[in-house]
C-alpha cells in the first residue's frame, strides 16, 4: 500500500464503496452512532488497533454514543492516499459487530 497521494478520480471512486463516508476539508470523514457510550467506547478501542496495526492514525473522536473519524496521510502532505481509504474500508468492517446504528 502506498502513501501516494490519489487523483481526485481516484478518491471519487474508492468513495463510491463506502456508504456513509464523505469529505470535509480535504479529510475523508465519518460518524458513528451506537447504542450506548460503552459500545462507542469499545468501538474506539477496535479502530486504535487496527490504527496500529496499518500503523496509520485518523483524527479519533469518542462522544457520549457517537464515534467520528477523519482521515488524511500527514506523511503525504495531509493528501488522501490508499492507506486512509484501507483504513476506512476496515473500520466499516468493524462496526456492525459494535451495532452502530
Amino acid at each position: 500500500m502506498t502513501s501516494e497521494p490519489l487523483s481526485q478520480k481516484e478518491i471519487e471512486d474508492r468513495l463510491a464503496e463506502l456508504p456513509g463516508w464523505s469529505l470535509d476539508g480535504g479529510k475523508l470523514t465519518r460518524s458513528y452512532r451506537l447504542g450506548s457510550h460503552f459500545a462507542a467506547a469499545g468501538l474506539v478501542v477496535h479502530i486504535a488497533r487496527t490504527q496500529d496495526e496499518l500503523d496509520h492514525h485518523s483524527d479519533l473522536t469518542l462522544g457520549y454514543n457517537t464515534v467520528t473519524l477523519a482521515v488524511h496521510t500527514h506523511s503525504a502532505g495531509g493528501a488522501l492516499t490508499d492507506l486512509d481509504f484501507e483504513l476506512a474500508r476496515r473500520v466499516e468492517e468493524l462496526a456492525p459487530a459494535h451495532g452502530v446504528q
